[in-house]
């Protein structure tokens, strides 16, 4: 009965198995192993409650170290991180534990922000299984994340040890390489996002004809040739990296660029040599002799170290008109104006959308004028502020950001989350101040004294246990009102 019940359970027929397990049981109630795996049914079917039942009434009967760690999942998927985490502590005292009971100690201990045990308990895994990719894989990115790039970069290598074309890896490698500022080493690395799975998967489905069309530019001399350089990524990498295009002018005889639709007017009015063209252009009615991801320009022009940063004041501009119009509708007064963002896009990366409230210090400023410059995931929340205090929406002006830098043209300060306003503010040379999250973007460095993309960036970090409301108090108190 038991084989019959464990192979339907295998085969994932669990009602099946479910009845057999419960037939055993009449017979046999203390039968652990049963216990056991009629729990991991209930996991199945998300019934949690009673799968921590069954699977704590095998442990009072044997203790077993895969008993342990069945149950430890029952908390993890309730999400309750402590509890889990002294259900696995317990088995590592109680029981001779493998490698698996650690490495989702050290997941635990990640999540439930113990980072020093987290560290220690994949070190651990790695001892009782040294090839294991995932743990050096999981150690690294911990590091990169506790910004000690150093030690990551030494699990990354680590990891190609055991698998030395894990496109992954080396992509991850390349951010640690970016977090110390070797930019010469961290550029070639970097390259590997375009092997990825997903990249792979985008650029086949966005870009259909690059492949047949033309060769991918490798640094060779194009002095005669048509450029096609197209965007792969967010709005603040195409603005971060709209500062090279100026130097790919002067290597090709044209360059064509397709931004995002919400970018092209915006470099049409700053790049007016260049031909930009819209999103649905189809490449294969375009001419062009050869092409490049945007990401990938700094790599192909051989850019060492701080050249990665040229054009770090100001190369971003907005037309006269878009200034003038904001001004008159909205900046035509006398009190020092900030604009603030809370959330990017969240498809990147969540950790960087701040709670609305937490921008309440600013309105005790004097003489001070807050603006929202949110736009699209995230602009529901403006109506919490709106309900409080003193508040004005330009997003329902922002058609495209040609728009939105006429509005930060009037501006005296940008506050924003790791967001594209940030990116925009900067590229304009806008006094900007970027609330960064404690696992904050590679781009930005180790040292956050100093932004080395724009002059007029300031960087401010959330702490390991801080809410972004203390740390808008912090930014507060910076903030000097002229």
């Amino acid at each position: 009965m038991f084989n019959t019940a464990f192979n339907l359970h295998s085969q994932g027929k669990l009602e099946e198995a479910e009845k057999i397990y419960k037939e055993i049981l009449t017979n046999e109630p203390k039968n652990a192993q049963v216990l056991n795996l009629l729990g991991l049914v209930k996991i199945s079917q998300n019934n949690l409650d009673e799968a921590e039942k069954l699977i704590t009434e095998a442990l009072s009967i044997k203790k077993d170290a895969y008993f342990y760690e069945n149950l430890a999942r029952v908390y993890e998927y309730k999400k309750d991180y402590e509890t889990e985490i002294k259900v696995l502590e317990k088995a590592c005292k109680e029981v001779n534990c493998g490698f698996e009971i650690y490495f989702i100690l050290a997941l635990a201990y990640k999540k439930n922000i113990e980072y020093e045990k987290a560290e220690k308990a994949y070190l651990k895994a790695l001892e009782l299984n040294p090839k294991s990719e995932k743990t050096c894989f999981n150690l690294a990115s911990l590091y990169l994340f506790l910004n000690n790039p150093q030690k990551a970069i030494e699990y990354f290598k680590k990891c190609l040890e055991i698998n030395p074309n894990d496109k992954e890896v080396l992509y991850f490698l390349s951010l640690g390489y970016f977090r110390v500022k070797d930019y010469e080493t961290g550029t070639k690395f970097f390259e590997n996002r375009l092997c990825r799975g997903t990249a792979i998967t985008s650029q086949a489905v966005t870009y259909p004809h690059l492949l047949k069309k033309a060769p991918l530019w490798k640094g060779e001399d194009i002095s005669d040739k048509t450029l096609y350089t197209y965007y792969e990524a967010g709005f603040g990498d195409m603005i971060m990296f709209a500062r090279y295009i100026p130097e790919l002018q002067k290597r090709c005889k044209k360059l064509l660029i397709k931004p995002q639709k919400e970018l092209s007017q915006l470099f049409r009015d700053n790049f007016p040599d260049a031909d930009v063209m819209d999103l649905f252009y189809e490449e294969g009615n375009t001419d062009f002799d050869i092409h490049l991801p945007f990401l990938s320009i700094p790599y192909v022009l051989g850019l060492k170290n701080d050249q990665i940063f040229m054009h770090h004041d100001k190369y971003l501009n907005a037309t006269p008109d878009k200034i003038k119009y904001f001004k008159q509708k909205y900046f035509n007064n006398d009190k020092f104006k900030i604009a603030i963002k809370w959330q990017g896009n969240t498809y990147y990366e969540t950790d960087r959308v701040i709670n609305v409230e937490a921008f309440s210090p600013l309105f005790d400023l004097p003489n001070t004028k807050i603006y929202s410059a949110q736009t699209f995931e995230g602009a529901e929340e403006f109506i919490k502020l709106a309900d409080k205090y003193d508040i004005t929406d330009l997003s329902k002006d922002f058609k495209d950001f040609s728009y939105t830098a006429g509005a930060l043209a009037n501006v005296d300060l940008v506050i924003s989350s790791d967001s594209s306003l940030a990116h925009l503010a900067g590229a304009m040379g806008k006094p900007c101040i970027i609330l960064l999250p404690y696992n904050y973007n590679w781009r930005w460095h180790m040292d956050l004294t100093h932004c080395d993309w724009y002059d007029s960036v300031k960087l401010f970090r959330l702490g390991e246990r801080e809410t972004w409301g203390e740390l808008m108090e912090r930014v507060t108190k910076t903030i000097s009102i002229k």
